[in-house]
């Protein structure tokens, strides 16, 4: 049984073309005020939250965040707390873009560069703000070295070399991402709740990998955005 209706093949055709073929002006206000609502639960700078309970959205693919927005609203993706939040009223396609644009924008960095706090032009406050900014995943658990080889095997063609997606491509980033976010959506992709490849939507990818293989791959991402 195929997820995807005649419709939202052709929808989500669309946004694999680059944003910018798309006929909006980016606003990053609007793109802002939007995030606002968003930051309830992904976080002011799109961090997430809650261990991965929602799932960093910052510094990923504009084209990616559009493609699984519009999954939502035409409810091809399954996930209920999205309702409420992603109605044609509520998000038509213009505020899709704004806010996937704005999203995508957002800089997470995993360590404060080094600074002189006794310097005369030190600024504490944007300190505190650069603060805001900073994710960094903890260590999980599995063979980092064995990870790496199979990530550059099997999973940098896609995601890229460092784990950081592709944005040209609109294929997510995977480092910097909650371990725990991604288990869960392993789960959901082996049982097709979700698909790992639109081009490709019946591909069985992940059954060919063991979870231990797939811990020893998270382990080394856990550690790829130190």
């Amino acid at each position: 049984m195929k997820l995807y209706s005649t419709a939202a093949s052709f929808l989500l055709f669309y946004l694999f073309i680059p944003m910018p073929a798309l006929a909006f002006d980016y606003d990053p206000d609007i793109g802002q005020e939007i995030n606002d609502v968003c930051a309830g639960c992904h976080g002011e700078f799109g961090q997430g939250g809650k261990e991965g309970e929602y799932p960093r959205l910052a510094g990923m693919p504009a084209e990616f965040i559009a493609q699984q927005l519009v999954l939502f609203r035409n409810r091809e993706r399954p996930n209920m707390p999205m309702l409420q939040y992603i109605d044609e009223r509520q998000m038509p396609d213009e505020d899709i873009y704004n806010v996937s644009q704005y999203i995508a924008s957002i800089k997470l960095n995993t360590r404060l560069p080094p600074v002189d706090e006794t310097a005369a032009d030190f600024d504490a406050y944007a300190r505190l703000l650069e603060s805001k900014k900073l994710m960094q995943i903890p260590r999980a658990p599995g063979d980092i070295a064995k990870g790496k080889k199979l990530y550059k095997k099997e999973c940098a063609s896609c995601h890229g070399k460092d784990g950081y997606g592709l944005h040209k491509k609109a294929v997510p980033l995977l480092a910097g991402q909650y371990t725990s976010y991604l288990w869960n959506q392993v789960t959901k992709l082996r049982k097709r709740i979700r698909i790992h490849d639109i081009e490709e939507p019946d591909e069985e990818l992940l059954d060919d990998f063991t979870d231990d293989e797939i811990t020893d791959i998270f382990a080394w991402l856990s550690m790829a955005d130190d």
